[in-house]
């Protein structure tokens, strides 16, 4: 007896990648109309649109003239659209904007008629245990995963929800491929066989690829291979029929992240790669929630406004963008999009404090308190009354700025003066000297060998070699690492509620800073960049091997296990088709162990390496993809040259330490976002 296979038409669209959003938004038209006629002509019976809706829309601003019969096709249940806005990265997005992502996703789908959600996540680089939990917080209550999976069945219970590993991935274009049927049915029966070890009778057949048409004889085409395959029968249908065919199958559960790269690429380098985007991002997402959290205690004005803004933001966080993997023209539209994200986020913050002031000082004082013990905001007076003096710039003031009754003239243009005052009151005292600098709560130290210790740490800045592209770090055979010497220090900030350090080094200067009551040391480096080809690292070295981390993922903190003694750089790929296992992984703003913690500012990788915890700071590298990358042995995309991925010139990194439980990370969090908040 024959084997069913459900086979479901799709394409896998990236709004921007190898090809600039106008470039595939042109391809897009041309795939979409052909999809249109064949569904109007019954030539085939259904359509899933990628699991996102942004697409669609992207069509509908050159072809509006189609939206009635899009809407007559949702409705036969011919075309399947939603329930994400776009497909975002899920280690690269926040619990916020994946939420609206949903929000606005849903909203759209079901204004257009579509009635029915899976949880589309074929392409996405591994898989947040978080997910599930938000799907379900929507209504959703299948999903259907790819890269990520270890040796499961096809069927499982992925925290909670019954999700399909798509064993083959999603990537099968063998219809559109210029050989023989005879040819198609053997290679069909192969891919066929390897998803039916992992199923029961009935198997799930993606047809389609990466921004591709539908051919015209497709039915015909599923009809003769039929006739060739003994142990199969294609039915041409939906993922939703699937479903519910094998609804009773869903009896191994899977209550953990999907990571494992043993069977796919997880492509873990993009979360070092194009350092900048990841800083922008970090900031537009915390600003635009802010003023998001800000404007609904003001009666919600802004709604529609926050919505654009983060339409923007998740246009940006679709997982070629955010990864850092496409184009140098796509990210520097991303930047723009950025850029414009945060002036919307400032606007409205500016805006409710020159309509509400007393009301919005209160508010934000409520909201600062939580996490710290100064705030920072400006004023015209040179000095403040109980206030530290920290900076100052040319510009005009917000009430003139946000009065829609005046305009700023040259006469206005002025001195703003930046200070700090203190919210929280107690005793505590900073301390600094020259190679020094403390409170009750944490010291560094230059020490006269040079070395920079941090209470029980101590710290590197370190740099290795790069082979690699923007998917995958390229570790080079027994390459060693450059460390960074100390020169010198010296104090370039002394008051009573911050001062700070400059820690010069042979790689760059480092600047320390630290707050009256704060258990965050913060660091800022700004250097110009040199080097291609290169992996930057601030690494913290303890007294025992790091063998388990605590992270920030989707605004909850999760556990990881690691080898500690395990070194890339002996694991290189032998044969094809391997990429490298790493001891890096991805994290969202905190990484820690059990009481010490990094927050970062837009710094999402982190690496164990024996008794060190180590964060990326920069990641230089030329290539989309490299097919000679020594950590992957086959190609992941493209060979295309991005110079810009080089990051060479001025870079920023930011980030804070302190001795806390990994409970206490998003306060810690907060204390070092907040400093974005410039009122």
């Amino acid at each position: 007896m024959k084997k069913k296979v459900i086979a479901y038409l799709h394409t896998h669209w990236d709004r921007e990648w190898y090809r600039e959003f106008e470039v595939f938004r042109l391809r897009l038209i041309r795939v979409f109309d052909n999809v249109l006629d064949l569904l109007e002509a019954e030539k085939i019976p259904s359509f899933y649109f990628d699991g996102q809706v942004s697409a669609l829309l992207d069509y509908l601003e050159i072809r509006p003239e189609k939206e009635l019969t899009i809407r007559k096709l949702i409705k036969a249940n011919k075309l399947y659209i939603g329930p994400c806005y776009t497909l975002v990265d899920e280690y690269l997005t926040t619990k916020e904007c994946f939420e609206k992502n949903l929000e606005i996703g849903l909203k759209i789908s079901k204004e257009f008629g579509c009635k029915d959600f899976i949880g589309y996540l074929a392409d996405t680089f591994g898989h947040s245990q978080n997910i599930p939990h938000i799907f379900k917080k929507f209504g959703i209550n299948k999903c259907v995963v790819w890269r990520g999976c270890p040796d499961i069945p096809s069927e499982f219970k992925f925290c909670g929800i019954n999700t399909v590993n798509l064993i083959r991935g999603y990537f099968m274009d063998i219809f559109s491929a210029p050989i023989t049927i005879e040819e198609k049915a053997k290679w069909l029966k192969g891919n066929l066989d390897k998803i039916s070890e992992k199923s029961g009778d009935t198997l799930l057949l993606p047809i389609g690829a990466d921004h591709l048409g539908i051919e015209p004889d497709i039915l015909e085409q599923i009809r003769k291979v039929n006739k060739l395959l003994a142990d199969y029968e294609i039915e041409l249908s939906s993922p939703f029929k699937y479903f519910e065919l094998v609804k009773n199958n869903f009896n191994q559960e899977w209550n953990n992240e999907l990571k494992d790269n043993s069977k796919t690429f997880i492509l873990q380098g993009c979360y070092s790669a194009r350092t900048k985007i990841k800083r922008y991002n970090a900031i537009a997402c915390y600003k635009l929630k802010i003023a998001d959290k800000i404007q609904k205690h003001f009666g919600n004005k802004y709604d529609s406004s926050i919505e654009y803004a983060y339409k923007l933001l998740l246009k940006n966080q679709a997982h070629d963008g955010i990864c850092g993997c496409s184009t140098d023209e796509v990210h520097s539209e991303n930047i723009t999009r950025y850029k414009k994200v945060i002036q919307v986020a400032e606007t409205i913050l500016k805006e409710l404090n020159s309509i509400y002031p007393k009301e919005f000082e209160k508010y934000l004082l409520d909201i600062e308190k939580q996490s710290r013990f100064v705030m920072e905001f400006e004023s015209v007076n040179k000095t403040e009354k109980n206030c530290q003096t920290i900076s100052s710039r040319k510009g005009f003031t917000d009430d003139i700025l946000y009065d829609t009754q005046r305009i700023p003239i040259t006469e206005d243009y002025t001195t703003i003066y930046k200070h700090l005052k203190q919210i929280k009151t107690n005793s505590d005292k900073l301390k600094i000297t020259k190679n020094s600098i403390e409170n009750s709560h944490i010291k560094l130290s230059v020490t006269k060998s040079g070395n920079i210790k941090i209470n029980d740490i101590t710290v590197d800045f370190i740099r290795y070699d790069d082979k690699g592209d923007t998917y995958n770090f390229g570790a080079v055979k027994n390459d060693i690492p450059k460390f960074a010497t100390v020169l010198d220090s010296e104090i370039i900030l002394n008051g009573e509620y911050r001062c700070g350090l400059k820690i010069k080094t042979t790689f760059f200067d480092v600047l320390v800073f630290l707050d009256k009551s704060s258990k965050l040391l913060k660091f800022r480096i700004d250097w110009n960049n040199k080097y291609k080809n290169k992996i930057w690292q601030v690494s913290f070295n303890t007294s025992n091997p790091v063998k388990k981390t605590y992270s920030m993922d989707l605004g909850e903190i999760i556990t990881r296990q690691f080898d500690p003694d395990y070194d890339i750089r002996k694991h290189l790929p032998k044969t094809k088709g391997i990429e490298a296992k790493t001891n890096t992984a991805p994290m969202s703003g905190y990484v820690g162990l059990e009481d010490f913690g990094v927050i970062t500012k837009g710094l999402t990788e982190y690496e164990v390496n024996k008794k060190s915890l180590r964060v990326t700071l920069l990641r230089s590298t030329g290539v989309i993809s490299n097919p000679k990358n020594p950590c992957r042995s086959t190609p992941a995309g493209p060979p295309l040259e991005v110079p810009e991925a080089q990051q060479l010139g001025r870079n920023t990194a930011e980030f804070a330490i302190g001795f806390f439980k990994p409970q206490k990370a998003e306060e810690h969090f907060d204390e070092l976002m907040l400093e974005e908040i410039d009122l």
